[in-house]
């Protein structure tokens, strides 16, 4: 793993508020943990297991935000030169389109969807996060099928703005 990797998977632990991360490939394992100290300020620990002999690394982090409602999809990220507007995956996990496999999904290619409407689920750690667009327009793609692993800031959907 290389130390932008790591990186990555502090800033993503940072940014989603979790306690712990533990990520292996192959025989390399990174553990992140949080802890907190009595000033109030967070702290991020790395655990490199297989590292040479300093095996832990500390990263001061701000506190970590306060979530009150699930991740919702990035704002408009990347355009491209046919204007499509990509909703990119905010978390790591499991891709749904639909509530439940007997549900309908949320959208189809070709529908028009207003802003704050539901796309899909990604479920991770066991809780579904439904996925609301931030652009009103038409879906031209999907880009994700369903019950496939996403990762981090992967594209969902393509959404033309109308």
């Amino acid at each position: 793993m290389t130390l932008d990797e790591i990186r990555e998977l502090i800033q993503l632990a940072s940014e989603t508020g979790i306690a712990e991360l533990e990520v292996q490939r192959g025989e390399n394992r990174v553990r992140i943990r949080k802890s907190f100290g009595a000033s109030g300020g967070g702290e991020t620990n790395v655990y490199l297991p297989n590292a040479a002999p300093s095996p832990v690394q500390s990263v001061p982090q701000a506190p970590p935000p306060t979530i009150s409602a699930p991740p919702k999809a990035e704002a408009p990220a990347a355009k491209t030169p046919d204007s499509l507007i990509y909703v990119k995956s905010p978390i790591v996990g499991t891709f749904y389109e639909a509530a439940s496999p007997s549900n309908p999904p949320f959208v189809r290619i070709g529908e028009h969807v207003s802003l704050g409407k539901v796309l899909c689920i990604i479920e991770s750690m066991k809780l579904m996060n439904e996925i609301e667009t931030d652009v009103a327009g038409i879906v031209e793609t999907k880009l994700v099928q369903n019950g496939q692993p996403v990762e981090y800031g992967e594209a969902l959907f393509g959404i033309r703005p109308v």
